[in-house]
């Protein structure tokens, strides 16, 4: 394939780690392809995007742009629909905007990796857009209910529909009362952004019990998986989180499928990994 070229967009942009791991990719795939990065604002991406030559293929998108690059797209999957988030586009060769949301599959795949096959109960701290796509990947995994730890409770209102859409269970409590909806849960995800400390202890119990979930992957660990480690718990981690939503952008990028593997995909996986750990 000639070279094309790609980014990663968001604000702010620089301590993101796609660039390495899809520059690992496109090496590992013999493909001469340029991955970047921009510092692009909310109000500023439908210009970006209008402004990109045929020799784009795609763009890869963090905070806080997801929901709009789901608004922007043109032909969206059933976990854009349900989020109403993207954080992957391609530029098809006939003019669409094809748009998909691989965090869902990222958080599934990182979830199992940490040893969860299903769950009854999970609690989310947070409610913005990667909150739901953790709820569309528990869903997945069979969970029933789930108990939203929010600072404003008004800020719980899209995963309550989206619950109620999936048939869920749902609770919303304060931050402040984390603590005491932890012990009962099998799944604790942490999905705020890079930055916002967990000010409090959380019980022993449910370290050692429930499976935590924190997408914060640099720097790592994160607030939430530092007193998982502390006493030995299951972690799933945002760095497994970023390589296998990646993995599923890369083989879009590729043959415009996100369901159809990479050819030699594991040596492709392991190229990004590695390139991940150097970093």
């Amino acid at each position: 394939m000639s070279e094309r070229s790609l980014a990663v967009l968001g604000h702010p942009v620089a301590h993101s780690l796609s660039p390495v791991m899809h520059a690992a990719a496109y090496q590992a795939l013999g493909l001469d392809w340029a991955y970047g990065r921009a510092d692009v604002r909310e109000h500023e991406l439908a210009g970006f995007l209008d402004g990109l030559d045929r020799s784009w293929r795609g763009i890869s998108a963090t905070m806080p742009l997801k929901e709009e690059l789901a608004r922007l797209g043109d032909d969206g999957d059933r976990d854009v629909e349900l989020t109403g988030a993207a954080n992957t586009l391609l530029l098809a060769d006939d003019g669409r905007r094809i748009v998909r949301n691989t965090d869902v599959v990222g958080v599934e795949r990182s979830l199992r990796r940490a040893g969860l096959s299903s769950a009854e109960h999970a609690v989310l701290v947070g409610a913005g857009a990667t909150a739901r796509s953790v709820v569309v990947a528990l869903d997945a995994l069979g969970v029933r209910g789930i108990t939203v730890a929010v600072r404003d409770a008004a800020r719980a209102g899209g995963i309550r529909t989206l619950a109620e859409e999936l048939g869920l269970e749902f609770d919303a409590v304060a931050l402040g009362d984390l603590a005491a909806v932890v012990e009962e849960t099998d799944v604790v995800a942490w999905t705020l952004p890079n930055g916002v400390p967990l000010d409090e202890q959380l019980p022993v119990s449910a370290r050692e019990h429930a499976v935590a979930l924190d997408v914060t992957y640099h720097p790592w660990p994160g607030p939430l998986a530092a007193q998982w480690l502390a006493v030995g718990g299951r972690v799933a981690s945002g760095r497994d989180m970023l390589l296998h939503q990646a993995v599923r952008q890369v083989r879009l990028f590729v043959s415009g499928q996100t369901e159809v593997p990479l050819e030699a995909e594991a040596t492709v996986e392991a190229a990004m990994a590695s390139a991940l750990v150097k970093d």
